[in-house]
């Protein structure tokens, strides 16, 4: 552990937002120092092992990491792509819809997608065509908007958005509802909601056109699981220069003269440093980090009204059976029991998951089908969620904290034992005979969220995003208390995607550059590998995964 108490930038928390500033400002020069709570790095990128079984709870895929993708440029520009490597899930089906006894694969590529949901619904063949070239001209609008450099320039591309204008304000159930009738077709398009939890009555149409265009050009997993994400992040860091400090909480932001001038540590240690970021939820920061007084009267306010996403149920479990031969794949399975995406995903705000039996929606993934390197004892593993309103676990808030080693109440005991059975009971309507198989299980639930991430409501996404709270209702990366600024989930944008892009952001704004200025480390082509086909592996990881399918066979 270091002694050094001074530092240009102090940025708190080590998720995909605050890693990605760090690395960005220590490569720029800057003495950086990144201060995490949990006794490992990553935020949602984090990964855990439980009987040595490892499971990634926030990182199940990734778009944008194909040839041009602007993930894949952020990998290779700040350099950590020497220490990463992807699988690319199954191309033919990435995602999965299952919606009652009807089937759909959402395959990779714009064109093969469209030909695909046109196969499927001959009768919507030119409202798929409009549907998609609506999408295009919205989502292109809305960015040559966010590249104005000028108000001359923003008023000329919104009055070039214009025809694009009602997609660009509406909700995404509107858009769908104005182009298709069939209500499978509807469902397919709403499919990918889980992505971002807010019902489609709800979500506005970018919001949602947003994840579609993220996973266009496929979807791709982590080798080594989600931790391969931060551990990357914390090497580069450290070639840098920078620090981290885990298990290390901050419990004040400090002020002097109406500037962020440093941190103090739960133990009493204040550290000095001419800016801080916060990768906290907006809770966190502004009435726990910060004295809310301090704050001006408009941030005041949005912070009063703020509306997390939700939260979720979440099954780690693994079996001894062959998931290849019971038809299973890399790709996810999106479960709805119902077309009506929009009521299943406004159920999920409430406590209707505790009484469902089995849940009205459920996402799963085979995490060793995805990354065969991980199977532990000739196990898969697997991951497993349905949506969950946070107040159903508020009573058991406090006797959680005693989370790691003290006894929990046993009602809330009893109550994880029955939904990991009903979760249980939906998994195996999906794949039958699984659950007969099942060598280990166990159930997170939101209270394990705010325990372990610091997630305000155990929530999922950051800030809800809906329309009062994205784009410039949203929270800023630099808000008006000079020398804090914010990044993560609850700034530009959520998911690993958009926590790396506020973290560019963040930093952008530090050192008063260009974000091509700090994507200069021309790290080598980012690795990426047929998850399908792992004779393509590189060598010693093929060896590795022989050896653990080996013990798939009988002795």
């Amino acid at each position: 552990m270091t002694t050094k108490t001074d530092y240009d930038v102090i940025i708190i928390g080590s998720g995909a937002g605050g890693l990605t500033a760090a690395v960005a400002l220590a490569q720029a020069g800057k003495s950086v120092l990144v201060c995490e709570q949990h006794y490992v790095a990553g935020g949602w990128c984090h990964s855990f092992t439980l009987e040595g079984y490892k499971f990634s709870p926030g990182v199940h895929y990734i778009g944008k990491l194909e040839e041009g993708g602007s993930l894949r440029a952020t990998y290779e520009g700040l350099g950590v792509s020497q220490d990463l490597a992807f699988s690319e899930l199954n191309p033919d089906g990435y995602d999965h819809i299952r919606i009652g006894d009807e089937h759909f694969d959402i395959p990779k590529g714009r064109a093969i997608y469209i030909d695909r949901l046109k196969s499927r619904f001959p009768k919507e063949q030119e409202n798929i065509d409009r549907f998609f070239t609506a999408m295009d001209d919205a989502m292109d609008r809305m960015n040559n908007m966010g590249r104005a450099r000028t108000a001359g320039d923003t008023l000329k591309a919104s009055s070039k958005a214009v025809g694009s204008l009602r997609w660009l304000t509406g909700t995404m159930q509107s858009m769908v509802d104005y182009y298709f009738d069939d209500p499978f077709l509807k469902a397919i398009i709403l499919s990918q909601t889980g992505d971002h939890g807010v019902p489609p009555s709800e979500t506005p149409a970018p919001v949602h056109m947003s994840i579609i265009k993220h996973y266009i050009d496929g979807g791709f997993y982590p080798i080594g699981g989600g931790f391969a994400i931060p551990r990357a992040f914390v090497r580069a860091l450290k070639r840098a220069g920078g620090e981290i400090r885990l298990s290390t909480a901050v419990d004040k932001i400090l002020v002097e003269n109406s500037r962020v001038c440093g941190v103090r540590l739960a133990d009493g240690t204040q550290l000095r440093a001419d800016a801080v970021i916060s990768n906290a939820d907006p809770a966190m920061t502004f009435s726990k980090l910060l004295d809310p007084d301090i704050l001006p009267s408009r941030l005041r306010r949005k912070f009063n009204n703020i509306r997390y996403s939700t939260s979720a149920l979440s099954l780690f479990f693994a079996v001894d059976m062959d998931l290849k031969a019971a038809g299973l794949d890399s790709g996810n399975i999106w479960s709805y029991n119902s077309t009506d995406i929009d009521a299943i995903y406004k159920a999920g705000y409430t406590d209707q998951a505790l009484d469902d039996n089995p849940p009205s929606a459920l996402f799963l993934t085979v995490t060793t089908l995805k990354d065969p390197s991980k199977l532990h004892s000739g196990h898969h593993t697997l991951e497993a969620f349905t949506f969950v309103g946070y107040d159903a676990f508020k009573k058991w808030e406090m006797g959680h904290q005693s989370e790691g080693g003290a006894v929990k109440p046993a009602d809330y005991v009893a109550l994880k034992e029955r939904l990991q059975d009903k979760m249980l009971t939906a998994v195996n309507q999906l794949v039958p005979g699984i659950r007969d198989n099942v060598v280990f299980a166990d159930l997170g639930t939101p209270l394990s969220n705010k325990y372990y991430l610091a997630a305000e409501q155990g929530n999922l996404y950051g800030i809800d995003k809906i329309r009062s709270q994205v784009g410039p209702f949203g929270f800023p990366v630099n808000p008006p208390i000079e020398g804090l600024y914010l990044c993560g989930a609850s700034t530009l944008s959520h998911g690993v995607s958009g926590a790396t892009a506020s973290g560019l952001r963040a930093a952008q704004k530090i050192l008063g550059c260009k974000t091509r200025d700090m994507l200069t480390q021309n790290g080598p082509s980012l690795a990426i590998y047929p998850a399908e086909d792992t004779s393509q592996w590189p060598e010693e990881l093929q060896g590795d995964i022989a050896r653990r399918q080996k013990e798939l066979a009988p002795t």
